[in-house]
């Protein structure tokens, strides 16, 4: 098949970016028709009802997510600056992202897991920063964390961010303040 053919069938780089990096995200063509709500680890999610385990399954999504779709979003962001299509690309999975992180904080806060206080809009802020693109690069890639040690960490920030404290997590807090 010539390459332009390949091109016009993706709408352009964009088009073929655009498909590359929704296969990633779904870890593979086939599971990329699914609907998110419908793929394997996001089932596990929504399934999930006790708040700990719920963003400790959440957090097992992402090392895999940010290995394979990484790549492609520094090539993306790289590229921005050549093509308009490739702007608009950015955002759009940038909005996608974001659209899907305020509804697993809206699922949390149905279920009445969030701390108190703490709005859907703003723990969707705090999803988004948390298991941002740049920790996983950070954690794993530059600092050479395993999956499961940036895992373990995710899930704990998610936890100490979004959920009620508990004495379990007070009396945790007091052992690894510096003694003055």
């Amino acid at each position: 098949m010539a390459v332009e053919t390949v091109y016009r069938s993706a709408s352009g780089k964009a088009g073929l970016l655009a498909a590359a990096v929704q296969a990633a995200l779904a870890g593979g063509a086939e599971r990329a028709e699914l609907p998110v709500e419908q793929r394997e680890g996001i089932r596990r999610v929504i399934e999930e009802t006790d708040g700990h385990r719920q963003l400790a399954a959440y957090a097992a999504t992402q090392p895999g997510v940010w290995s394979r779709v990484g790549p492609l979003l520094r090539v993306l962001e790289a590229a921005t600056g050549i093509d308009e299509a490739l702007v608009e690309l950015r955002e759009s999975h940038a909005q996608q992202r974001l659209v899907g992180l305020h509804r697993f904080a809206g699922l949390l806060a149905e279920r009445g897991v969030l701390r108190p206080g703490l709005t859907v809009d703003r723990a969707a802020d705090m999803i988004w920063t948390i298991c941002a693109q740049a920790n996983y690069d950070a954690l794993v890639t530059a600092r050479g964390w395993s999956h499961q040690e940036y895992r373990e960490w995710l899930s704990d920030m998610l936890a100490a961010a979004l959920l009620p404290a508990t004495p379990t997590d007070a009396a945790r807090a007091s052992e690894i303040r510096p003694h003055r």
